[in-house]
């Protein structure tokens, strides 16, 4: 416990699912919070810190829009003083659209969040941390970055973006010791992915979700909120432009039929 004791944090996306599992986890770790979505459920996971004796602000906004990402880091940094942890956690999937009916605009507003978003966090994040010499940025990628199967189109290809963006970025930080990473999730249960696990309680087939991977199930928030915290801390000090797959080891192989336990 208290790994971040002392230490300022930022993350969107923390109204449900991975973001409000790291805000919970980060702040019983001792950091200050500052948290965000566009979901009013925000303050209600502020209110979930304050009531186990954390700090949090929450603040409800589009983190895929300049002014608000800008205006939350300097609110972290009015707050308390400065900033440490930045978690870029904010995604949407776009709907489950065919391939070929997708439209521009469609691709547009997926990549203006899930890629210019985390892009506007790493770059205003970073400014409040140079002056300090250091600092962990983590931005939520996913399976679906890596290869094809995980996701609708523009999804993995913005997360794809991602795993870009954190290699780049953490080489145009050179020498600033701030530290740039993804975390790269499975199939995770929140929010996002409800209407999956909902069709499959409701076909009587939840007992095979998440069975593609070695592990054969599926992944829980506070599991990715775990690695999110690794790589917010100490322990992580040496890793740097990485991206971490906490997926049950489904990126490891391709698709194999057949495949029985043993």
């Amino acid at each position: 416990m208290a790994r971040l004791q002392g230490r300022s944090a930022v993350i969107t996306g923390a109204a449900s699912g991975i973001g409000r599992a790291s805000a919970l986890l980060f702040a019983a770790e001792g950091a200050a919070l500052v948290i965000a979505d566009r979901a009013e459920a925000v303050h209600e996971t502020a209110a979930a810190i304050a009531e186990a004796g954390g700090r949090a602000v929450a603040l409800t906004g589009d983190a895929g829009e300049e002014g608000f990402v800008e205006g939350l880091i300097a609110r972290a940094v009015a707050e308390h003083g400065g900033l440490d942890i930045c978690f870029a956690n904010a995604g949407i999937t776009g709907g489950m659209t065919a391939f070929l009916d997708w439209t521009p605009a469609q691709w547009a507003e997926v990549l203006r969040v899930n890629l210019i978003g985390p892009y506007l966090a790493v770059k205003h994040a970073a400014k409040a941390m140079i002056p300090n010499g250091k600092g962990s940025i983590i931005c939520t990628a996913s399976v679906a970055g890596i290869r094809s199967g995980a996701g609708p189109t523009p999804y993995s290809a913005s997360k794809a973006g991602v795993i870009n963006l954190v290699q780049t970025a953490a080489n145009e930080l050179y020498g600033t010791g701030i530290r740039v990473n993804a975390i790269c999730p499975g199939l995770i249960e929140t929010g996002m992915t409800k209407p999956i696990f909902d069709q499959a309680r409701a076909r009587g087939t939840d007992s095979r979700i998440g069975q593609l991977n070695p592990l054969t199930r599926y992944g829980l928030p506070p599991e990715i909120a775990h690695a999110a915290l690794f790589l917010a801390s100490d322990d992580a000090s040496y890793v740097n432009g990485q991206a971490l797959a906490v997926d049950g080891g489904l990126s490891t192989s391709h698709p194999v039929a057949g495949r029985a336990k043993r």
